[in-house]
């Protein structure tokens, strides 16, 4: 029987050994089974002809891992059964043993042995399995003893099936993954302990008057009546500011334990994201339970038909997205790999992420926390329209779940009630009243749940009046529009709304491609249209001239895209803010014919933290730590005519810089940020066509001096239409080659600007390293600037790579 806590059971670090992450000894098959007892029966059996056959997994695991990149399939979306043994020892008398998910995708069984103990239907929000009693049953049967020696049976069923009456749809812009992709623990606790601690800091605008207020929920399953609480607050430094002890009678239902005053407190802020301790101590008879939580205080303000204010100041929210997917695992990213990705935004200068479109790890909200960037975190309600009571149940359980597990992170300013709502397609009915009058409910129970923070939504114009903030569709430069338009656009939208703040922005760029003419398309796209997103803008056919379909999809333009949309955004003082849309390049369903097929590629960085070149713009911008970065690290070779000048851009948040070509120096130029592109730090150059030209950067930020420098050759030869493939190996290290191709003419020049596709194969003992969904890690892909890389594990053994395009030969290379 299942015991649904109704949140997650909040967990601390302080357990010690009595919270355990079960990562390894896994074994999965993707696949469904005929029921949970083909899943024991081998060990009870002991037949080696079992199938189907397992495979061994670590967790967290996703089984899309892959698939959600390949250029020939669709990606798999069905039930998949994981199985492992644990050893349960539970060291409190009556105690209870649970099994905390942290976030498993979509819809989720438990069994012990074969009596399934639960499920769970959402792919993203936490949840908690008391698995005391099933355990403690199996452990009176015989396979207990003989069969399993002692060990228990844990078999999960996970299931990702398409289902029109669950949320996210999928019509959305990213896959709907399956697996135990986040951390499972295993959880001890003594009969009586806490299911969630509310803690609510408040201060007040001008910061010198804090309170902060302790609820609790006690997860009692035995009905004790009385326990002894003890609360302390510790300081940002670790010290002892407040503390309360008292006997409490234990109550169903959530219940105040004490409310201290903090005069003066520490801030949280992104610059000083000062965090406070609370530990609650709960002890009824010899056992005590510790959880603690870390708390900020912060005042909020969207000013009606203005900024944001922190702390009683104008704070100019500077901001990305996150999906939660990497290359080679997809959902299932790591605790490092979060970590490293959460500070490679703190780098870039964020301040503000908007965490799309679903409830994200607690690591991540951690990291916000203690990195100091501000949060909109949103239910999965996307695109599709509006489903039955089934459907509008979930989503009404998991706005209660995401708020009440990460109500106490001081990062989070807003509830996300929905994404792009005015999208129908998985229902024969679209009706905007029935839509409006949903969202009208999901704000209710916000404020019900929260009254503390905003809420909000993106794209739904006949529902913008309903939340507190509002974001429309304003893509300028990419889906209609020219950048330019984007201050003009962005006012008007502005004063449609009571609370304006921009998220999703910016364009897609295909790594390793530059172009010498970036803004060519322009001239195609028709002014004052709006800069709206429209049904079939995303199509790479058809419709309206745009630069989402007839620009290049270079590094080149983006940089110019967002280089404008930055200088502008300082010079609008009534701005709350915006957000970049995303900040890494992530995998979707509804983008085969990308030039990474099923890759949307508006990220800053490629999914597998790899910078493109619109990092750093945002890095000149954003930041203070001083910095310079010549345009060009990844374009090897730049065309023109003999003689001819060429833009070198530097992007710098230093004060002045001095260009450097071959040794010779082109000049100090000061950084003004209105003057585009780069800030004025451009510079008309000469380029040797006879060597590698060397380029440096000095820049300098008063006594401090920041360099870069790159190599570029410069080919004046002009080429024709490609005709022929050339393979070739790059580079080989600890056992892992580096193969490019590149597109040459009928008189052996490399096209420079070719965009063919080319298709990776392998023969032999190696590995290719496709599916990763970046441009060096696809075996089909579009070139960039008339080449195209791909990596082989060799395995220490020979093998034979090949590489074909439509209308030429194909090219191989022994290994």
């Amino acid at each position: 029987m299942l015991l649904w806590l109704g949140l997650v059971l909040s967990i601390s670090t302080a357990f010690g050994q009595q919270r355990t992450r079960l990562n390894d000894d896994w074994e999965f098959v993707r696949q469904d089974l005929g029921g949970v007892w083909e899943a024991v029966r081998p060990v009870v059996a002991g037949n080696p002809e079992s199938v189907p056959l397992w495979q061994k997994v670590t967790l967290p695991h996703c089984f899309n891992a892959r698939d959600a990149v390949d250029p020939d399939v669709n990606y798999y979306q069905g039930p998949g059964w994981y199985r492992t043994q644990l050893t349960v020892q539970n060291p409190y008398a009556n105690g209870r043993t649970l099994l905390h998910f942290e976030g498993a995708g979509q819809k989720t069984e438990v069994y012990i042995y074969t009596t399934k103990v639960g499920s769970h239907v959402g792919g993203y929000d936490e949840w908690t399995m008391d698995i005391t009693q099933a355990v403690a049953d199996f452990q009176k049967t015989e396979a207990y003893k003989t069969q399993f020696k002692g060990k228990i049976p844990l078999s999960i069923r996970s299931d990702n099936s398409r289902d029109l009456e669950m949320i996210p749809s999928d019509l959305s812009d990213f896959n709907v993954y399956g697996g135990i992709y986040r951390y499972l623990n295993l959880v001890y606790v003594p009969a009586l302990s806490l299911e969630r601690i509310a803690a609510k800091a408040e201060v007040d605008k001008a910061g010198k008057q804090g309170q902060l207020t302790i609820k609790a929920t006690f997860f009692n399953p035995n009905q004790l009546a009385k326990a002894e609480i003890n609360v302390r607050i510790l300081d940002p430094k670790g010290k002892q500011v407040e503390r309360y002890q008292a006997g409490v009678a234990v109550k169903a239902g959530e219940q105040e334990l004490h409310a201290f005053r903090v005069k003066k407190p520490q801030l949280w802020s992104p610059d000083k994201p000062n965090l406070y301790t609370v530990q609650v101590t709960v002890k009824a008879g010899s056992d005590a339970y510790v959880q603690t939580e870390k708390v900020g205080f912060r005042h909020i303000e969207f000013v009606e038909k203005g900024p944001f204010m922190l702390n009683g100041k104008r704070l100019l929210l500077r901001g990305t997205h996150r999906h939660e997917d990497h290359a080679g695992v997809a959902a299932a990213m790591t605790e490092p790999m979060i970590r490293q990705e959460m500070r490679m935004m703190k780098e870039m200068g964020v301040n503000f992420i908007r965490l799309g479109h679903y409830q994200q790890s607690r690591i991540v909200l951690q990291l916000c926390d203690s990195l100091g960037i501000t949060v909109w975190e949103e239910i999965p309600w996307c695109r599709g329209g509006l489903g039955g009571e089934v459907y509008q149940s979930q989503a009404k359980r998991m706005l209660t779940n995401m708020i009440e597990q990460h109500y106490n992170h001081p990062a989070v300013i807003i509830w996300g009630l929905g994404n792009e709502n005015d999208w129908p397609g998985d229902f024969p009915e679209f009706d905007k009243e029935k839509i409006r009058t949903f969202m009208k409910e999901l704000n209710a129970l916000s404020h019900q749940l929260d009254a503390s923070r905003y809420t909000a939504i993106r794209r739904c114009d006949f529902c913008k009046d309903i939340p507190d903030v509002y974001s429309p569709s304003i893509w300028a430069g990419w889906y209609r529009g020219i950048y330019t338009e984007y201050k003009e656009v962005t006012e008007k939208e502005f004063q449609g709304v009571k609370r304006f703040l921009h998220v999703e922005w910016g364009g897609d760029s295909h790594a390793g491609r530059h172009s010498e003419n970036p803004d060519n398309a322009l001239a195609k796209i028709s002014r004052g249209q709006g800069a709206d997103e429209r049904s079939g803008d995303a199509s790479l056919f058809g419709g309206s001239a745009r630069v989402s379909k007839d620009g290049d999809w270079s590094e080149s333009y983006l940089c110019n895209l967002v280089d404008w949309h930055l200088k502008e955004q300082e010079t609008m003082p009534w701005l709350s803010g915006t957000a970049y849309w995303p900040f890494k390049d992530f995998s979707t369903p509804v983008r085969p014919d990308n030039p990474i097929p099923y890759m949307n590629q508006k990220g800053v960085i490629e999914r597998d933290f790899t910078k493109k070149e619109a990092y750093y713009v945002f890095q000149s911008y954003w930041t203070t730590t001083p910095m310079a970065h010549i345009y060009g690290h990844s374009w090897p070779v730049r065309w023109g005519e003999a003689g001819e000048q060429k833009m070198v851009k530097v992007y710098s948040n230093c004060e002045q810089a001095e260009l450097f070509v071959n040794g010779r120096s082109y000049g100090v130029k000061k950084r003004n940020s209105q003057d585009f592109p780069a800030a004025g730090l451009r510079w008309l150059v000469t380029f040797d066509n006879s060597r590698e030209n060397t380029i440096k950067v000095v820049a300098r930020q008063g006594k401090t001096v920041v360099q870069d420098e790159i190599q570029q050759r410069y080919q004046t030869d002009k080429w024709g239409k490609p005709a022929k493939l050339i393979l070739e190996k790059t580079a080989e290290q600890n056992g892992l080659a580096t193969v490019q191709v590149k597109l040459l003419d009928a008189h052996g020049v490399q096209c420079l600007d070719a965009v063919n596709w080319v298709s990776f194969s392998l023969s032999g003992d190696g590995q290719l390293l496709d599916d990763l969904g970046t441009s060096s890690g696809s075996r089909k892909v579009q070139v960039y600037n008339g080449r195209a890389v791909i990596r082989v594990k060799t395995n220490g053994g020979k093998s034979v790579v090949g590489v074909q395009s439509e209308g030429m030969a194909t090219a191989l290379l022994p290994l």
